[in-house]
């Protein structure tokens, strides 16, 4: 989300620069966490579920970033790239509400659900949106200086893209849109010829696709750890199998790091920047916390039901009620204890324990 000052996390801006015969020409677009107070506590399940801020006015930091980003960037048309349905649903809704009740005739909301758009490998149905905002695109521009230094264009406005934790969807929406306006640049310049497309110099496409996914891993592995996901699509323009097998391993390394490792980079952080200052007085480093009985025995419990419920499947009993029994017993066993530590997740995950700690209670 933001802070109070209107700061969205994960906000970066990307400009894309050419360089031709002393020519330059630039495209700029930004993404951001959506903009109000929310958040999604890590608790072991794969996707938490979303919180949205209710003691706080959500409204206040709203239009403080909003603010900020005219001033910095002139008209914005923001691109929710969210699920409008299931978990991320409700963060959609407050978005469109939001912008609804601002009022401010220089931001435009753009909703397009990625994952219901794309499903089932319907990769080329992002050409919907970029036919969507191609109008406002075409307003914005691009900027543009020639090789005597006179300036021929300015860009008017960004395209400001989120989807939840901008990374993977947004980067493939953006080098899209950037794709769009390099076409524009390179014929002005005179790179291109009227008629000719970037899709035809295939040495050069290659290049401007892996320069996109080089980025979207870049951004990926600061806020996330991993390398982006759906950069299959970025470099090659099409959805392979073995994208989705990385996108699945990279899922999994990021699972990993946000439950059991995070907290303490957190902590890190918080110390090095001076978030949390460190009393003389303290007796007990805070870092160091009891670990409740349940944090050490239902892992165990839960190992070694299922390591015994593998061991009859493989083992098989004198008759098949007595295998089904055993199997059973510690299955439920396993399956059980695995269900009580779902439960109690938070328990569970590498939380941070200085700054964050307050936020958190």
């Amino acid at each position: 989300g933001i802070d109070s000052e209107g700061h969205a996390a994960n906000f970066v801006e990307t400009e894309q620069i050419v360089h031709y015969s002393g020519s330059k020409a630039s495209f700029v677009q930004t993404r951001g966490s959506i903009p109000f107070f929310w958040s999604q506590r890590p608790n072991l399940r794969y996707k938490p579920k979303p919180q949205i801020g209710k003691n706080v006015n959500l409204m206040d930091g709203f239009q403080r970033h909003f603010d900020s980003q005219i001033i910095c960037y002139g008209k914005q048309v923001v691109l929710n790239l969210v699920n409008q349905k299931g978990s991320e649903e409700p963060l959609e809704q407050a978005f469109a509400k939001m912008v609804s009740s601002m009022g401010n005739g220089m931001v435009k909301y753009v909703a397009f659900d990625f994952h219901k758009e794309c499903s089932r490998m319907r990769w080329h149905r992002l050409q919907i949106l970029v036919d969507q905002v191609a109008e406002q695109q075409d307003e914005f521009g691009y900027f543009l200086v020639d090789a005597e230094g006179k300036v021929l264009m300015q860009q008017e406005g960004t395209f400001r893209s989120n989807c939840m934790d901008c990374l993977d969807r947004t980067n493939v929406v953006q080098s899209l849109l950037a794709r769009r306006s390099l076409q524009s640049q390179l014929q002005r310049i005179g790179v291109l010829h009227v008629g000719q497309s970037i899709q035809e110099q295939a040495g050069f496409e290659k290049v401007y696709k892996n320069a996109w996914a080089d980025n979207a891993n870049a951004c990926a592995k600061q806020y996330a750890g991993t390398g982006a996901l759906k950069t299959d699509f970025t470099r090659t323009g099409k959805r392979t199998q073995w994208g989705l097998v990385m996108d699945g391993w990279n899922s999994v390394i990021r699972y990993y790091k946000n439950n059991f490792s995070d907290g303490f980079r957190q902590d890190a952080i918080d110390l090095f920047l001076g978030n949390y200052a460190v009393e003389e007085v303290d007796s007990a480093a805070p870092l160091h916390t009891q670990a409740d009985w349940k944090f050490l025995a239902l892992p165990i419990i839960m190992v070694v039901a299922f390591s015994m419920c593998i061991i009859c499947l493989l083992m098989a009993g004198d008759t098949w009620t007595e295998t089904l029994a055993y199997v059973l017993f510690w299955g439920t066993a396993s399956f059980g204890t695995a269900a009580i530590i779902v439960f109690n997740g938070k328990d569970f995950v590498d939380a941070p324990k200085l700054v964050q700690k307050e936020k958190m209670d």
